[in-house]
C-alpha cells in the first residue's frame, strides 16, 4: 500500500465528510483510510441461493424464499397494529409480520405480487415467520443481483443516527476500495504467496469485504490470517536468530561441586527421566556461549522449581549468582523455604526479598549481594528496584513468568554488563499454537512426566444440595490424618454475585468442624503479609486440618499431607485456574481428591469446564480445551502484553494457519538470512512502518 494514500485523514473519503468522520473516531477508533480497510464484516448474509419454503427450519440463520402474496390483512389498533401476510410458493406457506411502516407497506405488499423475502425463519403456531423482513420486488431478471454474500459491520446507534449502520459503512467501503485501486502494494515475497497458495493482498481486501460466493472469502480469510501471524512469526524467529548469532552468554564451563554434592547427597527424590533431559538441555545451553532463552513447561507437581534450583547450582559452581523472581509474596516465601530445606546441609546462601521485607534486613542483603557473598536471591517484583545491585548475574529464572509484564522482566536482566542466561517458567501447560505464537523465539523445554508414586487425582463433581456429603468424606479423610483446602471465589458477599463468598463459607465450614475436635486457618488476599505466612505455617505444619482460601494458594503451597481440594461455585473460575488449584492436591504417596461444587443452574460453557475436569487430569490437553473456550487474549495474560495484535486469525481454531506460516518464515530466514534480496524489500519496508511505536523487546521472553 503507498503510506500516503492509506494515512489520508478519514472525513476526506468520498461519502464520510466531517461529521461522518468524527463518529467514525469515536465509536469505531477509525481516523484513516488504512484503519477503515481494517474494519472487517463481522458475519456476511448469503444472497447466493433461493430456498424453498419447505427447506426451512428455525435453525438456519437468515435465508431468502421467493414467492407469491396470497394474503394480507391488519390487525390491532394504534399502537399494537400489525401487518401480516402469507407467501406462497410451490412447496409451502410463510407468514411474513411486520410492526412498524405499516401505512407505507401496506401499499406495497399486495395480493398477487411476486417478492424475493430475506428474514430469520422461526416456528410460531405450526408455521414458519419471518418478522420485518426484507422484501424486493421479484421479476425473472434478478438472477445475477442475486450472487453475492453481503457484508454485514460493528455498528452502534450513534453511527447509525449517522447513516452508518451496517449498509451505510458498507457504502463507504466501496468507495474506500475504488479509490485504492492499484495502491495497496504486496507485503509477502512471490515465493512466499506461491509456495503456499495465497491470493494478492489487494485482492484478500476486495474479497473479504466484498465476496462473490464462499470460496472468495475463504481464500481472503486466508490470505489475511497468514499474514498477521507470518509477522510475528518473522520476528520471533528473526530475534530467536539475533539472539543465538550475535548475542555472547556466559559459558559455565564445568558441572562442579556444588551441582554434584546436592546430586549424590541431598537429591529429594529421584529425577524422572523427563527431569533429567531438561537438565541436559538447559545445561546445553548455558555451556554453548550463547544467552540462553528457555520456556519450561511443566504440569503441576512435575518438579520445575527442582530442576531450577540444580541449574542453579551449575551457575554458582561456575562463580555467578542467581535470582529467581515469583509473582507473589506467598509463592516467593514458599520457594525459599523449599530451597532453604534443600540447601540446609550445603554452603549456599540464600535470602529473600519481598515488599515485606524490614529495611535493616534489606540493607545488609544489599550490602551481601553486591559483594558476591549471596549465591541466590529470590523475590517478587522487589528485585528489580534499582538499590538491587548483583556482582555477577549469571542466571535468572522467572517462576509463573505470564503474571510479570514484559518491562518489569527486562530491568532484571539489565543488573549485568551482559544478559544473564534466562529461564522462564510456567505450570500453566500452553497450547501448541499459542505457545508458538507468543514464545516463538524461546527455546522450549517440557516436563511430561510426574515423579514417582504419585497417585493421578480422582475429580468429581457435586451440587450444592450435596454438601454435607462432602462434608462427610471430609471428616473421613481428617480421620486418617490427611488436610483438606476449602477454596472460595469472593472475599466478601457481592449483591451481583449469587454464590458463597469467604468469610460466610468460613462460618459454615467452623459451625461443620467445631473446634476442639477440628482446626480451620484461613487466607486471603487482604490478609497481612505475615498474617498470610503464619496461617500457611500453621496448616503447613499439621496446626490446622483444613484451610479455608481464597485463590491466593493457586501457585505455590506444597503441603504433601493435603489430599482433598473442595472448590467451591467451581462454574465461576476458569479452567486454567480449576487445574492450577487442583494441583496443590496430589504431591504425597496417598490418594487425593478435587471435589467441584456447583448451583444447579450452569451455563454450558461452564459445564464444559467441569466436564473436562472430572475427565482429565493432563494439563495439556485441559489447555487446549481452555484456548477454544476462552481464546488466546485471557489465556496467559496475552491481552495485558499486547504481543497478540490479531483481529482475524483464531488461535484456537486456526492451528494450520500458524504451523505453515511458520514454516514460511523459517524457510525464507533460511535462505535469506538477512533478509536482503530484492524480493524482500516490500517485506521490510511493511516490517518497519508496523514497527514504528512498537517497543522490539527481542532479547527478553
Amino acid at each position: 500500500m503507498t503510506r500516503e494514500a492509506l494515512s489520508t485523514p478519514i472525513e476526506y473519503l468520498k461519502g464520510v465528510g466531517p461529521q461522518r468522520g468524527e463518529a467514525l473516531k469515536t465509536h469505531l477508533s477509525v481516523f484513516t483510510f488504512e484503519d477503515l480497510l481494517g474494519h472487517f464484516p463481522y458475519r456476511y448474509i448469503d444472497k447466493t441461493r433461493i430456498y424453498n419454503i419447505a427447506e426451512l427450519s428455525d435453525e438456519m440463520p437468515f435465508v431468502q424464499v421467493c414467492g407469491t402474496i396470497i394474503s394480507v390483512q391488519e390487525a390491532g389498533h394504534k399502537r399494537a397494529r400489525r401487518l401480516t401476510a402469507t407467501l406462497m410458493d410451490d412447496t409451502g406457506k410463510i407468514e411474513l409480520v411486520w410492526f412498524q411502516g405499516i401505512k407505507w407497506l401496506s401499499s406495497t405488499v399486495s395480493v398477487g405480487r411476486q417478492f424475493l423475502v430475506f428474514g430469520k425463519p422461526a416456528y410460531f403456531k405450526g408455521t414458519y415467520t419471518f418478522s420485518h423482513p426484507e422484501m424486493e420486488a421479484f421479476h425473472p431478471g434478478m438472477t445475477d443481483k442475486l450472487s453475492k454474500f453481503e457484508p454485514l459491520y460493528p455498528s452502534g446507534e450513534k453511527l447509525k443516527a449517522r447513516g452508518l449502520d451496517s449498509k451505510g459503512i458498507s457504502r463507504i467501503m466501496q468507495s474506500l476500495l475504488e479509490s485504492l485501486q492499484g495502491q495497496i502494494t504486496e507485503t509477502l515475497p512471490p515465493s512466499v504467496l506461491h509456495s503456499n497458495g495465497l491470493c494478492g493482498r489487494e485482492q484478500a481486501f476486495q474479497w473479504i469485504h466484498f465476496p462473490k460466493d464462499q470460496a472468495q472469502l475463504n481464500q481472503a480469510l486466508h490470505r489475511l490470517k497468514f499474514e498477521e501471524v507470518f509477522f510475528i512469526q518473522l520476528r520471533l524467529l528473526r530475534s530467536k536468530q539475533m539472539r543465538l548469532y550475535q548475542h555472547k552468554g556466559f559459558v559455565f564451563e564445568k558441572v562442579g561441586e556444588h551441582f554434584n554434592t546436592f546430586y549424590h547427597d541431598h537429591l529429594p527424590f529421584a529425577l524422572t527421566d523427563a527431569q533429567k533431559r531438561v537438565i541436559r538441555e538447559i545445561r546445553g545451553d548455558m555451556g554453548s556461549g550463547r544467552q540462553m532463552n528457555r520456556l519450561l513447561q511443566g504440569d503441576v507437581g512435575s518438579g520445575k522449581t527442582l530442576v531450577a534450583l540444580m541449574c542453579m547450582l551449575i551457575a554458582i559452581d561456575n562463580g555467578y549468582q542467581c535470582a529467581l523472581m515469583a509473582p507473589t509474596e506467598i509463592l516467593a516465601t514458599q520457594h525459599y523455604h523449599t530451597f532453604c530445606g534443600m540447601l540446609e546441609k550445603m554452603q549456599v546462601r540464600v535470602a529473600l526479598l519481598t515488599g515485606s521485607t524490614r529495611a535493616a534486613v534489606r540493607k545488609q542483603l544489599f550490602s551481601m549481594l553486591e559483594a558476591g557473598e549471596l549465591h541466590i536471591l529470590i523475590g517478587t517484583h522487589a528485585l528489580i528496584e534499582d538499590q538491587v545491585r548483583f556482582k555477577n548475574l549469571g542466571l535468572v529464572v522467572i517462576d509463573e513468568q505470564h503474571r510479570f509484564g514484559v518491562e518489569q522482566r527486562s530491568k532484571l536482566w539489565q543488573k549485568n554488563e551482559r544478559f544473564p542466561h534466562v529461564l522462564v517458567m510456567t505450570a500453566t501447560p500452553i497450547p501448541r499454537t499459542l505457545a508458538m505464537t507468543m514464545y516463538g523465539d524461546l527455546d522450549t523445554s517440557v516436563i511430561d512426566q510426574l515423579p514417582a508414586g504419585r497417585k493421578p487425582i480422582i475429580t468429581s463433581h457435586r451440587f450444592d444440595a450435596h454438601r454435607l456429603t462432602v462434608f462427610g468424606f471430609v471428616k473421613q479423610q481428617i480421620a486418617l490424618g490427611r488436610q483438606i483446602y476449602i477454596v472460595y471465589p469472593l472475599i466478601e458477599e457481592s449483591e451481583k454475585m449469587d454464590f458463597k463468598d469467604l468469610m460466610d463459607g468460613y462460618e459454615s465450614v467452623v459451625r461443620a468442624f467445631p473446634p476442639p475436635e477440628y482446626r480451620v486457618s484461613i487466607v486471603h488476599g487482604r490478609m497481612k503479609a505475615a498474617d498470610k505466612e503464619a496461617e500457611m505455617q500453621r496448616f503447613a505444619g499439621g496446626q490446622t486440618q483444613i484451610l479455608v482460601a481464597t485463590t491466593v494458594i493457586e501457585v505455590g503451597v506444597n503441603v504433601p499431607n493435603a489430599s482433598v481440594m473442595i472448590i467451591e461455585s467451581a462454574e465461576k473460575f476458569g479452567l486454567s485456574q480449576l487445574h492450577q488449584l487442583r494441583g496443590r492436591v496430589g504431591r504425597g504417596a496417598e490418594q487425593s481428591y478435587c471435589i467441584l461444587i456447583t448451583g444447579n443452574k450452569i451455563s454450558a460453557d461452564a459445564r464444559q469446564r467441569i466436564e473436562t475436569m472430572v475427565r482429565t487430569n493432563d494439563g495439556f490437553e485441559i489447555a487446549e480445551t481452555d484456548l477454544s473456550l476462552r481464546g488466546p487474549g485471557d489465556i496467559q495474560g496475552t491481552r495485558q502484553s499486547g504481543a497478540l495484535d490479531l483481529k482475524l486469525c483464531d488461535l484456537s481454531t486456526d492451528g494450520e494457519v500458524v504451523k505453515q506460516a511458520r514454516e514460511a518464515a523459517r524457510l525464507l530466514l533460511q535462505e535469506d538470512p538477512g533478509l536482503q534480496q530484492p524480493a524482500q524489500q516490500a517485506l521490510l519496508l511493511h516490517m518497519k512502518k508496523t514497527d514504528e511505536g512498537r517497543l522490539l523487546w527481542s532479547r527478553i521472553s
